[in-house]
């Protein structure tokens, strides 16, 4: 069943059950490319310019005040995510937005007809273009709705589950502080260190990354919206810009403001390239956790073996009994993913032509993905491997009293040459590093008993 929706171009058969019309219709024809659907964060976030337009339209007379209502409670509706399925449009389409920024126009104004009484669809009493997207253009719509998803996301998803793998590390970094190991540098035994401070690293390290995601928010938060076309607000009422910012922050939550220069903010997206470059950072640090911790767990025989990671499932469907890292390996490829992201991100915001950039719905694909993926990632690393981790002591112990660069402890005392020496011929007889020291001669069993102390050796 289906029934006849008109635009600019003609008629448009649409399914009689959809409350979209014939925009929608025709760009599910014209962009069938791939299966990436518009993120519905981004539908979310458009019926909320919709909602606070009609209020404040309906405020200043610009609408009638029964339009102006059944707009409002459209759009409510679609932001709540009641209308999920009527957002089929894949992200491949024009770089504005255009189609994404109608299918929105369009099921509120439908379904505000259907709440009028009027039938699903259509375009009376409420029309998308002259109602739903009044003193709006896809050119500020879309870039305000990608400002409020990704700040919606960071904010509801992301801080949250960095926090919680953050105090996750901090706890076992506290648990584990007094517990020393041999520290390693290129890959090679090194001076000590605690697995406590070594832990420790990777809380700042995300520490540092939470920082710089914090302080590229603030630029994500101001909007476009108020420059319609080009910028320059024309058919906007005066003052638009300012009045849906502050309604938009009552409706989400969010700090948001209106962008002081509309131009830049149709033309460029910098803020939410900074914001992609501090996903990078994270995922950057997250490589290194994962990395490391997959280091530490290696073998359980003929690795190092230092650290236990939970058992979670099988490792192999050939190999009875092998337990694998696997956390560690889904926590890399989303590091990976959120990289190839942000290299994307840079490329398309790079191509703001004249007074728009036409790579918009990529680049919040990617941006949302990223915020997903690490969000996910770090509650899922969290639960189910740093939760559970237990260092091997015994292990620790051993490497350690078998490593050969507690000898610079004697640096001071004998110089470094005669300490090199001492270590080489360790090294070269498989002895201890007391046994050399003390058959060159260099220092006393006394001496070597107290100069030669792991524990003494960790800094302040």
């Amino acid at each position: 069943m289906s029934r006849t929706e008109t635009d600019s171009l003609g008629p448009v058969e649409v399914p009689s059950d959809a409350y979209w019309g014939a925009q929608t219709q025709r760009s599910m024809t014209n962009f069938a490319i791939g299966e990436e659907s518009m993120p519905i964060a981004v539908v979310h976030a458009l019926a909320l310019v919709k909602q606070a337009a009609a209020r404040i339209h309906g405020r200043s007379g610009a609408l009638p005040a029964d339009i102006a209502a059944l707009i409002e409670q459209a759009a409510a509706e679609v932001a709540a995510g009641r209308h999920d399925a009527q957002f089929p449009l894949r992200v491949w389409q024009t770089g504005s937005g255009t189609q994404s920024n109608m299918n929105v126009n369009e099921v509120v104004a439908g379904r505000a007809n259907e709440l009028a009484g009027a039938g699903r669809g259509g375009k009376s009493p409420v029309h998308p273009n002259d109602h739903v997207n009044r003193g709006q253009s896809s050119n500020d719509c879309f870039p305000t709705a990608m400002s409020i998803a990704v700040a919606g996301a960071v904010r509801d998803r992301l801080l949250p589950a960095l926090a919680e793998l953050s105090a996750g590390l901090a706890e076992q970094s506290a648990r584990h502080m007094g517990l020393v190991k041999t520290g390693r540098t290129h890959m090679m035994d090194a001076t000590p260190i605690s697995f406590g401070q070594e832990l420790s690293a990777f809380v700042a390290q995300l520490g540092y990354a939470e920082r710089a995601i914090r302080n590229a928010l603030p630029a994500v938060c101001e909007l476009a919206q108020g420059g319609t076309a080009v910028g320059t607000g024309l058919n906007a009422p005066a003052g638009f810009g300012a009045a849906i910012a502050d309604e938009l922050a009552r409706l989400s939550g969010l700090p948001l403001t209106s962008a002081p220069n509309k131009f830049a903010a149709l033309a460029g997206h910098e803020p939410l390239v900074a914001l992609a470059g501090a996903l990078k950072t994270l995922a950057v640090a997250l490589m290194k956790l994962a990395n490391d911790l997959r280091l530490l767990a290696s073998g359980p025989r003929a690795g190092l073996a230092e650290v236990r990671l939970p058992a979670n499932e099988p490792g192999s469907s050939i190999m009875p009994g092998k337990v694998n890292p696997t956390q560690c390996e889904a926590l890399s490829m989303i590091a990976c993913q959120v990289l190839g992201n942000d290299a994307t991100i840079g490329f398309a915001a790079s191509q703001g032509h004249l007074q728009l950039n036409v790579f918009k719905p990529v680049i919040v694909h990617n941006l949302l993905q990223s915020i997903r993926l690490l969000a996910d990632g770090c509650s899922n690393f969290q639960r189910h491997c740093v939760a559970g981790l237990e260092p091997d002591a015994a292990q620790m112990a051993t490497h350690l009293d078998n490593g050969l660069m507690l000898v610079t402890a004697l640096n001071p005392h004998i110089g470094y040459d005669k300490a090199a020496q001492i270590a080489k011929k360790a090294w070269a007889e498989g002895s201890t590093l007391r046994a050399a020291a003390l058959a060159l001669g260099y220092l006393s069993e006394a001496e070597f008993d107290a100069w030669v102390r792991a524990e003494d050796m960790l800094g302040d």
